[in-house]
């Protein structure tokens, strides 16, 4: 009889364990909320039900909604990927009441390691060392603040709940601690239901090494080598590989144990991640376990050649373990987040329509995206477009090769980080030391200062309007953006900021603007520009234009007379989110940098500060409601000048 598997996630990690599933001949199911219908990983799957409207909370957070979706499929195994649903207890416990097996550890397990304190004090009965910390019953602010000043600053504070960094502050100084244990108890409460916090020293400049564990319903329970994730931006992931590259061999198996040492302890089921941080003496200690899938899971199949989803539906079908994990000589692997994000606003999540995505293909380099061209990024998920990685036959091979992946990846229609981590790629090529605060110290060094669009940019974003003018059926066909005159002769008006250049174009190309020479290559969007690879694509008036490893946003057609800009000043969203605090009070006057709101955004907390000096004359929105990018959140009356 077939298997049939429903996956209660979406995205990247719902194509990747769709793979696995039907090499193994199971029937696949997909669930998908509204705003994910035209995704890949729906249009992949076998069979795919709707859940609900485009909030998470609506759709992949509700349990009940998950398991109606479940029973409708007739499916026999629920995996939950990651994220979402995939550490809660009570979902696990409802999948095993609908009758059907659940592709994770036992409710019991999730419950005991989604605490953070029990699951250092199952380290601890193993004689696996923890952090000095504080994770009593007690959660006043006066508690934290005396095991604060017994243990010495700086501490991290944490969530008992939940993982993936997600509610983590760090306070360096007494003064500190009231705001951040306030801001952790609002992030915990928001994402898991939970308020409890728990305090421990902070290791400075420290290393996050993990082991991948797999556990049967036999008792078996072994190591999938382990994994270095030290490049972090506010506790989130950016490059991970795999082997951890500073762990000596005696360390290496110590830590080993350790984990296994902990998942029996525990009795673990199916595949985990247990946690460490690593300080600059070499010591570990235990941080947590992720009772999941991790996201970086690629790097070890890459060099241990396991397919870590095969091996959990076995284990959920009651089938032992069938993995043997040796390294492949000294292959090494390197994975790179790719999000749809803007680093030179703060990270700032980036919505809006593909209007050209290229992976690369080489051998060694794996993909695993979530979205492909056309396809639209909205607000309401995790912004992870996809993971590129590479395998060499050793670090040095595999980062070259992961860095000219980066190179061929060509993703136009919102802004990306790709430069910044091709330029982080480049920090590890050249020997950097890679530690959890590396990425806050050399932000500067990843995010060059802004430049304008170069003529070049200007050259490829014209040529691409004028081929998409070719075609018939092309939006841009009668915007007004060009004129086509006599001759083949082509006048397209680009502009960027206060720049504006009424671009001519000659004939049906190559083309020519300022000493540029522009030449188009068989692929749609691809071009280039003085024999270098560029491309380039229009959507709804702005033509998206990548060249020389930048990538630009220009508008069609000459600029409208300006309005003057009034004398009150912005207090708006900087993005669609939900506000979560609201300090603003109307006729209260502030200082520059005052806390007005906090919007929660993709999983981020932007703060909305008073621009300048003055007085809120007015509030507009309120905690709770959903704002729009762009909305006003108060009227705000500047002081003069």
């Amino acid at each position: 009889m077939v298997t049939t598997l429903l996956v209660a996630n979406r995205g990247e990690i719902a194509r990747r364990i769709f793979r696995t599933a039907r090499r193994v001949g199971m029937r696949t199911v997909a669930m998908y909320s509204d705003a994910d219908a035209l995704l890949p990983f729906v249009r992949e799957a076998d069979a795919a039900i709707r859940i609900g409207p485009a909030p998470a909370a609506e759709s992949y957070l509700a349990i009940d909604r998950v398991i109606a979706a479940a029973r409708e499929a007739k499916a026999d195994l629920v995996h939950p990927g990651y994220g979402f649903l995939a550490e809660r207890p009570e979902f696990a416990s409802a999948v095993d009441a609908a009758g059907m097996r659940f592709v994770g550890p036992p409710a019991s397990v999730l419950a005991v390691l989604g605490d953070k304190g029990a699951a250092k004090g199952i380290a601890e009965r193993v004689n696996v060392a923890v952090l000095p910390g504080y994770r009593g019953e007690d959660q006043s602010d006066e508690a934290f603040i005396f095991a604060a000043r017994s243990i010495g600053y700086p501490v991290m504070i944490k969530p008992v709940a939940g993982g993936g960094g997600i509610g983590m502050q760090t306070v360096r100084e007494e003064r500190e601690i009231r705001d951040a244990l306030a801001r952790a108890r609002r992030v915990a409460t928001a994402a898991f239901g939970d308020e409890r916090l728990l305090l421990e020293r902070l290791v400075e400049r420290p290393r996050h090494v993990e082991v991948q564990v797999l556990a049967d319903e036999r008792g078996t329970v072994v190591t999938v080598g382990d994994r270095d994730c030290s490049a972090q931006r506010r506790h989130q992931k950016i490059v991970e590989e795999a082997p951890a590259p500073t762990l000596g061999d005696a360390a290496r198996e110590r830590m080993a144990a350790a984990a296994i040492a902990i998942a029996r302890e525990a009795g673990y089921r199916n595949a985990g991640t247990v946690e460490f941080v690593v300080d600059e003496d070499g010591a570990f200690y235990f941080l947590e376990v992720n009772a999941r899938l991790q996201v970086e899971h690629p790097v070890t199949e890459m060099v241990f050649g396991v397919d870590l989803v095969e091996q959990q539906l076995r284990i959920t079908q009651g089938d032992p373990l069938d993995v043997h994990p040796k390294s492949r000589g000294r292959l090494h692997a390197v994975e790179a987040r790719v999000y749809a994000e803007d680093p030179a606003a703060g990270f700032l999540p980036s919505t809006g329509r593909l209007v050209h995505v290229s992976w690369p293909e080489r051998e060694g380099v794996r993909v695993d995206a979530g979205y492909e061209e056309g396809n639209v990024v909205t607000r309401h998920y995790d912004p992870l477009l996809a993971k590129v990685i590479a395998r060499g036959d050793d670090r040095r091979s595999a980062l070259g090769m992961l860095a000219k992946a980066l190179e061929e990846t060509e993703i136009l229609g919102v802004r990306t980080n790709l430069a910044f981590v091709r330029t982080l790629v480049q920090k590890y090529e050249e020997g950097t030391r890679v530690d959890t605060g590396l990425v806050e110290r050399i932000l500067p060094d990843l995010i060059p200062e802004s430049q304008p669009a170069p003529d070049e940019a200007y050259a490829v974003a014209a040529a691409a309007v004028v081929a998409g003018a070719r075609d018939p059926a092309d939006p841009w066909t009668g915007t007004g953006a060009w004129r086509i005159g006599e001759g083949s002769a082509t006048t397209i008006v680009l502009r960027e900021g206060a720049r504006e250049e009424a671009v001519r174009l000659l004939g049906s190309g190559p083309y020519a603007f300022a000493g540029h020479r522009v030449v188009a290559v068989d692929e749609a969007h691809r071009w280039l520009v003085d024999g270098s690879r560029a491309s380039a694509a229009a959507s709804n008036g702005v033509v998206w234009a990548s060249v020389g490893g930048g990538t630009w946003e220009l508008e069609t057609g000459a600029r409208e007379r300006e309005v003057e800009a009034t004398a009150g000043a912005e207090v708006a969203a900087p993005m669609p989110g939900l506000v979560i605090a609201a300090q603003a009070v109307a006729d209260r006057r502030v200082r520059r940098g005052d806390l007005l709101f906090v919007v929660e955004a993709m999983k981020m907390e932007l703060r909305v500060e008073a621009p300048t000096d003055g007085k809120v004359t007015r509030v507009l929105a309120s905690v709770g409601q959903q704002v729009e990018r762009g909305q006003r959140l108060a009227e705000f009356e500047a002081d003069p000048a």
